[in-house]
């Protein structure tokens, strides 16, 4: 769900997802891409409070924009309140004008991802409880944050990656999920099904899928994905539609 309009309407959408059997409720991790934004890790610790099964976090946290000391802090929190249902995902963000530019920070996306790269192993020692001792390019840190996450050894990392892609896909490779995109599209099962056997992922490393109507969670399952994502359909779709088809409960294979 995009992190927009009424907060509290947003926590009752994923008690009805939790009811309705959907295994997961996301939102989006932006501050100025669209009007009325709201912070998501806010609204999730509301949700967590609120539901008892289903998975929970943000597709995706834009990285380079935060300090992970924080970021990590405000994922174990979710984790505890939640039981241990937290997940991070995460990306460079965009639109990056929007997101970085207009409060003075480098839109360069080549310097996003080099600063996601150095913040990974950085949110993964944080969540874990270690003790980080780090002097790199963007991040100075000697520090040890307690406590660690509720999950073992942390919540998993699901990372925002194109496909064809080689520094993405590695990078998403080195944690337990991807996200993939096709530039400005969602991937074709085929195109998905042919990263999957090029990635060959371990047991246990999530692939996210995006419903459409060329890709059912039939098509999605047999190309290797994990995880089959529903959104929103666009701006003509109403709250009560949305909530509507919420509760009819998530897809079926054929």
């Amino acid at each position: 769900m995009p992190n927009v309009g009424d907060p509290g309407a947003l926590v009752e959408l994923a008690v009805v997802a939790e009811r309705a059997g959907w295994d997961g409720f996301f939102l989006w991790d932006h501050v100025n891409a669209m009007p009325r934004m709201l912070d998501p890790w806010v609204v999730l610790g509301a949700v967590a409070a609120r539901t008892e099964r289903t998975l929970l976090g943000t597709l995706v946290t834009p990285v380079p924009r935060r300090r992970p000391w924080k970021l990590a802090k405000e994922v174990v929190t979710l984790d505890h309140l939640s039981g241990g249902r937290a997940v991070l995902g995460v990306g460079l963000g965009a639109p990056a004008e929007a997101e970085y530019g207009a409060f003075g920070e480098s839109v360069d996306q080549r310097e996003h991802g080099a600063r996601l790269d150095e913040a990974l192993p950085l949110l993964d020692a944080f969540m874990r409880g270690e003790r980080v001792d780090h002097d790199g390019e963007f991040y100075s840190v000697h520090a040890q944050l307690d406590p660690p996450a509720v999950q073992r050894p942390r919540p998993p990392i699901w990372v925002a990656a194109t496909i064809r892609r080689a520094r993405t896909m590695a990078r998403a490779r080195r944690m337990e999920g991807v996200f993939p995109s096709a530039g400005p599209r969602v991937p074709t099962p085929e195109e998905l099904a042919e990263m999957v056997a090029e990635l060959d992922r371990p047991d246990g490393f999530d692939v996210v899928g995006v419903l459409t109507d060329a890709a059912g969670p039939g098509e999605l399952e047999a190309a290797g994905v994990t995880w089959a994502l529903d959104f929103p359909e666009g701006e003509t779709e109403t709250r009560d539609q949305r909530r509507m088809r919420i509760e009819e409960g998530p897809p079926k294979s054929a």
